[in-house]
C-alpha cells in the first residue's frame, strides 16, 4: 500500500467512524504500519471490524487481514513439488512466493485431487492431459516457474505424466491419497524410455508384463510351498 492508498483508508475509516480521531500524522503512521498489504483488503478489514466496534484500531484491521490471508492459503491447499535440478534456496523461495500468491488470492480455492473422484473432477482447459484441473501451471506461473519438462538423456520422473496415478507433469504421485517422496515405477520406467529417446510403452504391454512378473511371483511362491519338508 503506498502513502497515497493510506490516505484514502484512513477516509474510509472516517466515513466507518465518524467518532473517531485523526490527526495530521495518522496517515504517515497508517502508511508504515500498511505498507505490507493490498488497499483492498485493508478495506474490507475495516468493513469487518467497524461493525463489531464503535473505532478501529491498526492492530484490530492488520490481525483481520492475516485471519483472512491465512484463510485463504488454507482453501488453497498449496502444495510446491519443486525441481529436482533447482536448488534448496530456488525451492524455498518458490514455495515461499507461491504461499504469498495463494494469501493474495491469486490461487482460487480448492479441493485436493486426492479427495476427488474422476467423475468429480473439473473438465481441463485445451491442451492439458490428466484428470486434474490447471492449478500446477497457474501455481507455477504465479511463482515465475514453467512445469518441468522432459529433456533429451535427463531422466526426471517428475517431468512427464503418471500413468499410474494420473499425476501431471510437476505433481508428485500419490497413493491411496498422500502424497509420495518417491515416484511409482511405472513413471520412472517411462522417464527413462523418453530419456535414451525410446517411445512410451504401450499400456497393453506394460500390462501384460506386470500379468507375467504376477504369474511368475505366484509359481515360484507355490513352488516353494510343495518342496518345503514338514516340521
Amino acid at each position: 500500500m503506498t502513502q497515497d492508498e493510506a490516505i484514502l483508508l484512513l477516509e474510509y475509516v472516517a466515513s466507518a467512524c465518524p467518532a473517531q480521531r485523526i490527526s495530521e500524522f495518522t496517515p504517515d503512521v497508517w502508511g508504515e504500519l500498511f505498507a505490507p498489504y493490498h488497499l483492498d483488503e485493508a478495506r474490507a478489514a475495516v468493513i469487518t471490524v467497524a461493525a463489531r466496534q464503535p473505532f478501529v484500531a491498526p492492530a484490530d484491521v492488520i490481525t483481520e487481514i492475516k485471519a483472512r490471508r491465512e484463510e485463504r492459503i488454507e482453501l488453497a491447499h498449496v502444495v510446491y513439488d519443486g525441481n529436482p535440478l533447482e536448488t534448496g534456496a530456488e525451492s524455498a523461495a518458490a514455495r515461499r512466493a507461491l504461499i504469498r500468491a495463494a494469501a493474495d488470492g491469486q490461487l482460487p480455492p480448492r479441493t485436493p485431487a486426492a479427495a476427488l473422484g474422476t467423475a468429480d473432477r473439473p473438465a481441463l482447459p485445451p491442451g492439458e492431459t490428466g484428470p486434474y484441473t490447471a492449478r500446477v501451471a497457474a501455481a507455477r506461473a504465479a511463482v515465475g516457474q514453467a512445469t518441468p519438462t522432459a529433456r533429451e538423456g535427463v531422466v526426471n520422473p517428475r517431468a512427464i505424466p503418471c500413468r499410474a496415478c494420473q499425476a501431471l507433469p510437476g505433481v508428485s504421485c500419490d497413493a491411496r491419497g498422500r502424497r509420495m517422496s518417491d515416484v511409482h515405477p511405472a513413471r520412472l520406467e517411462d522417464a527413462r524410455r523418453k530419456a535414451a529417446g525410446l517411445p512410451p510403452l504401450d499400456p497393453a504391454e506394460a500390462r501384460a508384463a506386470e500379468d507375467r512378473i504376477r504369474a511368475a511371483s505366484a509359481a515360484a511362491l507355490a513352488q516353494h510351498d510343495t518342496t518345503e519338508e514338514p516340521s
